[in-house]
């Protein structure tokens, strides 16, 4: 049962359950629209994992993207308030590491994070788990296979068939076509990319297109990329070494998970190239490439702050060069659009994807999803790790290698398959959605508060203060009416004078219907000054009254 990843891309979770045992596969994240306002990060519901916390036998992550690591600490706080003791977490090597990192920020402890080498068994309850190696734009991504009596599910995670990877250590398709000939029973695959045909391009060959860009530029070079591509990082570093350029680390992520690259051999840097970001300065332009986060005009990024002339240590200028090496996210388009506007506006020179190959997907394209399919033979799919139209798109892949159309399951977040000796069918929609967090904390998915946030930016606000006598309710002072954000400018004085009219009809029909209680006396200004102001404005902005005894 997926909790998050179908209908969607991000926040990635899913749940496999059989005897009464289960095993979670990832625990992603994703980030807010634009519509979420103030909101930080939005993850799934897992309220079925608290209501079962103690049935959980373990966490397997595929790999360490935010999207499907990103949620870990929430959930692990939330589970341990279910059941003191926690599940073990297992991956591979980098991304225990990472995951490390994050639960020491949340200050998680006690929390057993256990990494495996692809080929390992894990005991998981009824679950016979193990890892299978996997090319992506991280290292260490790994599939995940889980046995039971009933047979197996392949969760592919994020993939690609690179064959000429940066590490050198392409997939392990030997392992994948050996599960086909042993039976797959269910194969959740990737369908990020099921609407391009042919095959991705690798990784590889984005370096030497790298060095192209970094040649041509005159002044700074600012390439921004997501903070875990640790590959790309590797092509950044090696193309301004050997232009002979120095390079500043931007970004807490990306300092963060370049030590933890460099810590496990993913990454090499050669002596003397880096500086600290408060020595770009320090510099000749033509002698600095500076990289940053923020490829996907994150909020509080680096690089959007830059944008925004609003970062510490880096003050972009006319003739900077801005490399965009990620493409955008579905649904992050409107983010970086706004922040490459910005980039034009000092007086930058942005490069995307749109002018040179500087990119390269971590997704297989069409014909890697159908070598999937060939290689593992699975008897049903359920296509996951996208949004509707991927996953419609990943269906119509299977069914043109074979798998007949009954036996492809097109499912939604909350909805269970069901498989036994009879078949699969989709079982009882469980609880799912989404769930925020503001700050540190997570909130009610139908949290009222984001509701008036829309409210509040929409229309503003009246504050409406009545002053009454406790005997007999009558009003013993002039109404003050504070507004905010309420556009009738024109009109200001005019409508003040007449809501505190209204404020006085309304307290004098509640005196005589007999409401003399604080809380019901405000509940009946309420109404009565929202359908004024509506009536006069044709505006719906948050109405507050407060009534004071005196």
């Amino acid at each position: 049962m997926p909790l998050g990843g179908v209908g969607e891309i991000g926040k990635n979770m899913m749940v496999i359950e059989y005897d009464g045992s289960i095993v979670v596969v990832d625990v992603g994240l994703r980030f807010p629209t634009a519509e979420m306002l103030g909101i930080d990060l939005v993850l799934p519901d897992f309220t079925y994992l608290r209501d079962r916390a103690a049935d959980i036998e373990a966490i397997v992550i595929t790999h360490g993207h935010e999207d499907h690591l990103g949620a870990l600490p929430w959930v692990l706080r939330e589970l341990r308030k279910e059941n003191e003791e926690l599940p073990p977490i297992y991956s591979s090597k980098l991304t225990i590491a990472m995951a490390r990192s994050k639960l020491d920020e949340h200050k998680l402890k006690d929390v057993d994070l256990i990494d495996v080498m692809p080929g390992d068994e894990i005991a998981a309850g009824p679950f016979d788990v193990e890892l299978i190696h996997m090319t992506h734009s991280i290292p260490d991504t790994c599939a995940v296979a889980l046995t039971c009596d009933v047979g197996t599910v392949l969760m592919t995670g994020d993939y690609k068939f690179d064959q000429t990877p940066v590490d050198g250590e392409p997939a392990d398709v030997q392992r994948l076509a050996e599960l086909g000939r042993e039976g797959v029973l269910l194969l959740c695959g990737d369908s990020t990319n099921a609407d391009r045909p042919g095959f991705s391009p690798s990784e590889r060959l984005v370096g030497p297109h790298l060095e192209e860009v970094f040649s041509r530029a005159e002044g700074r070079i600012i390439v921004t990329s997501f903070a875990s591509n640790i590959h790309r990082v590797q092509q950044v570093i090696d193309a301004a070494s050997s232009l002979g350029r120095k390079v500043a680390l931007v970004g807490r992520s990306m300092r963060k998970n370049v030590g933890i690259g460099r810590s496990l051999g993913h990454i090499e840097v050669p002596d003397g190239i880096l500086i600290q970001p408060q020595e770009v300065e320090d510099w000749p332009d033509h002698k600095v490439v500076v990289i940053s986060t923020g490829s996907q005009g994150e909020p509080l990024s680096a690089l959007r702050r830059m944008a925004h002339n609003d970062h510490r240590q880096i003050k972009l200028r006319d003739g900077d060069t801005v490399v965009f090496s990620a493409t955008p996210i579905p649904g992050n388009e409107r983010a970086v659009n706004e922040t490459v506007d910005r980039l034009y506006h000092i007086g930058c020179n942005v490069v995307t994807t749109a002018d040179a190959p500087i990119h390269a997907s971590g997704h297989g394209y069409q014909e890697e999803i159908k070598l999937m399919l060939n290689l593992t033979r699975p008897r049903y799919v359920m296509p996951v790790h996208g949004d509707h139209k991927r996953i419609h798109l990943h269906a119509g892949l299977a069914e043109a290698v074979g798998i007949p159309a009954e036996n492809i399951f097109r499912g939604d977040n909350g909805l269970p398959l069901d498989i036994d000796e009879k078949g699969a069918a989709f079982g009882a929609p469980e609880q799912a959605g989404m769930i925020f967090v503001d700050g540190v904390d997570i909130g009610d998915p139908a949290d009222v508060a984001l509701r008036d946030r829309r409210m509040l930016s929409a229309d503003g606000i009246f504050i409406v203060v009545a002053t009454i006598s406790e005997t007999d309710g009558s009003t013993v002072a002039d109404t003050e009416v504070i507004f905010r954000g309420v556009p009738f400018l024109e009109q200001a004085e005019t409508l003040k004078d007449k809501i505190r009219e209204e404020v006085d009809r309304s307290l004098a029909r509640a005196a005589k219907d007999g409401i003399h209680e604080v809380d019901m006396l405000q509940e009946e200004l309420h109404s009565d000054l929202a359908a004024f102001v509506y009536d006069k404005l044709r505006r719906r902005p948050m109405v507050l009254p407060v009534v004071v005894e005196v």
